[in-house]
């Protein structure tokens, strides 16, 4: 799925020409794409912030429009190159950064006017960009404040809830996947800097951590887990360390930490008592793509020979609260069949909580596109159809065991009638919600005890205990 925002504070345009002199030279925003690229858009704006610029609403009111885009799928591609085009006509001074950027051809075929392409995380090109279509205009009293660590700027996230982003890239080459080329190699944050960003993202107020990465179970390998220092004790930029840490600091804040985009490796194992102790979520997001292991190692996933149902078994074991969230690719080239009826016999012994299904799409660029046997287009959706009928009925009975039971949910909003919250089984924008009839005295942010009263395949309804 791809997300798409546009930053809209609300500004009120001048219209005297002495007074447009006087303020904040300003800056529209456009920012698509995955939860990583939503953490850069936010290292953006803080930094924009910094230096005195005004983040306004529309095309209109700016005088340079930043687009930090997405470009993983061909989907992605299409509406980071229209957002692009609009952004240009629009306004007519662009500057593009984000995944896409590292495809500069492209972008220049498309669109030859725009004033600055740059890739992923490469901050300092695009404030370059910004500075010279339209210089700051300088405070001198801003000019003598430090600039933000990280966790304290600007958030384009609900105050109670953030994600935190604890490495770029990733080592693996995937067949089907390009990202290496658009973000290039792991490169993981040492752990006393992510601990310091959460801690004063908690201390801010958010009650849930959301830990991104594109392999956070690979977190630290680049260091050779290097040792650092925090709070006083000695910690291993790794996995392992990382998650005791985090369930430390969200033991303390009475909040959640929930991991993203864990590759089952096998020090994963090591996790999961810290959710059976209640100090992790229990509730892990692993991509599983497929369960062939001829298919997964066409794929070139890692851990591809791992025996996943026995590893499911034995989590569940240990923490039988645990959810499992995962993705998966039908119709990639060569799948058989069989090999796709080995994929469903997998999900009804898995038994996954929440499952997400993709066709397979060519990315130019990927390796997988030089497979033979590629499949038609209507055979891949047949699959993905039945897919998704077969994760239907198992999500749909998973929920309904729930009701009955009570649980503690974070509310994310009001609405009339009542107000929408998640259950510890359910991340934010992706997983399913819990609706609370009435909840008079609510506000986001607020950990609530419910009685579970009804379900369906997605999502849940409750009432106040």
């Amino acid at each position: 799925m791809i997300d798409s925002l546009l930053i809209r504070p609300f500004m009120t345009a001048a219209t005297d020409s002495s007074l447009h002199n006087e303020l904040p030279a300003r800056v529209g925003f456009v920012s698509l794409g995955c939860p990583k690229a939503l953490v850069d858009s936010e290292r953006i704006l803080t930094q924009l912030r910094v230096e005195g610029y005004e983040i306004v609403p529309s095309y209109d009111a700016a005088d340079v429009v930043v687009v930090n885009t997405c470009g993983f799928i061909d989907a992605a591609v299409e509406e980071s190159l229209d957002a692009i085009g609009e952004a240009l006509e629009e306004n007519g001074k662009v500057v593009v950064t984000g995944c896409l950027g590292a495809r500069r051809e492209m972008i220049e075929q498309a669109h030859p006017g725009v004033l600055s392409i740059s890739g992923p995380q490469d901050y300092a090109s695009v404030m370059s960009a910004v500075h010279k279509a339209v210089p700051p205009r300088r405070d001198p009293y801003l000019d003598l404040l430090p600039a933000p660590r990280a966790g304290e700027g600007i958030k384009l996230t609900p105050k109670h809830y953030a994600y935190l982003k604890i490495s770029e890239g990733c080592n693996h080459r995937c067949s089907f996947c390009i990202i290496p080329s658009m973000r290039g190699d792991l490169v993981s944050r040492p752990i006393d800097d992510v601990l310091g960003e959460a801690e004063r993202l908690l201390a801010s107020g958010t009650r849930e951590l959301l830990v991104i990465s594109q392999d956070t179970s690979a977190y630290g390998v680049d260091t050779r887990y290097v040792e650092r220092q925090w709070r006083d004790e000695t910690w291993r930029t790794r996995f392992q360390d990382l998650c005791r840490a985090l369930g430390e600091l969200t033991d303390q804040h009475n909040a959640w930490a929930r991991l993203h985009y864990v590759y089952p490796y096998p020090h994963v194992d090591e996790i999961v008592p810290l959710m059976a102790e209640g100090r992790l979520l229990p509730y892990l997001d692993i991509p599983f793509q497929h369960a062939s292991p001829r298919i997964l190692k066409l794929m070139k996933r890692p851990a591809h020979a791992q025996n996943n149902l026995e590893r499911i078994r034995a989590w569940r074991e240990i923490c039988p609260e645990l959810t499992i969230r995962s993705t998966f690719i039908v119709g990639f080239p060569g799948e058989t069949e069989e090999e796709f009826e080995s994929l469903l016999a997998f999900l009804d012994a898995a038994q996954l909580d929440r499952v997400g299904c993709f066709t397979y799409s060519p990315v130019n660029g990927a390796a997988a596109n030089e497979l033979p046997h590629a499949m038609p287009e209507e055979i891949k959706q047949e699959r993905q159809a039945r897919f998704m009928q077969v994760q239907a009925e198992i999500s749909a009975a998973r929920l309904a065991a729930r009701v009955g039971r009570e649980m503690t949910v974070l509310v994310d909003e009001l609405a009339e009638g009542g107000a929408v919250a998640r259950s510890a089984a359910d991340a934010p924008e992706i997983d399913g919600q819990v609706w609370i009839e009435g909840g008079d005295g609510l506000r986001p942010g607020q950990f609530v005890n419910v009685r579970i009263t009804a379900a369906d395949e997605h999502d849940l309804a409750a009432e106040m205990i």
